[in-house]
């Protein structure tokens, strides 16, 4: 059996499964990077970060709003795009304040947003039944993941656009 993965109609699809329905999910907030735990005097662990937690508030809320169905426990593909406000150094001033510099960059690799890595564990564990979310049964049927850090465009929210591709094996 192959696994390799292959472009089909602007859809990623595993050569022997099929698609079901995508789910999309909007999240509106500021995206927290899962890092380490750390250690309280009184012996118990907590997270180092104190983004992560109102972050995977928001991702619950928002797939209870998107998503009312029973939890998918096979295997799926996710797509994340994380969504940053720019920082105001990047706008011009005066006449020009509403305007986006030509030095400023148009990728984020900004430190301090966090690695790509540990915004999808926070986000994929806000998702998951096992850790509090309502979408899927575990995060370990998540067989595929593409994710993405931009900046917001005019007129939109921070946070992240969330779709979820459960395939159905076809063998």
């Amino acid at each position: 059996m192959s696994f390799s993965l292959a472009r089909i109609l602007g859809a990623v699809q595993l050569e022997t499964r099929e698609f079901l329905t995508p789910i999309i999910i909007r999240v509106i907030g500021i995206p927290g990077a899962q890092g380490s735990k750390r250690l309280t005097r009184y012996g118990s662990l907590i997270e180092s970060s104190k983004k992560v937690q109102p972050w995977r508030q928001d991702i619950r809320h928002a797939s209870l709003e998107s998503y009312e169905y029973e939890p998918i426990d096979g295997p799926c593909h996710v797509e994340i795009d994380f969504l940053f406000p720019r920082p105001k150094s990047h706008f011009g001033t005066g006449k020009n304040s509403g305007r986006i510099k030509p030095s400023a960059p148009h990728f984020l690799t900004s430190h301090a947003v966090g690695d790509i890595d540990k915004l999808c564990r926070s986000t994929l564990d806000g998702l998951a039944v096992t850790t509090g979310g309502t979408v899927l049964k575990d995060d370990s049927f998540v067989v595929s993941l593409t994710a993405v850090k931009k900046y917001v465009e005019r007129n939109e929210h921070p946070g992240a656009v969330i779709h979820i591709l459960p395939y159905s094996l076809t063998y």
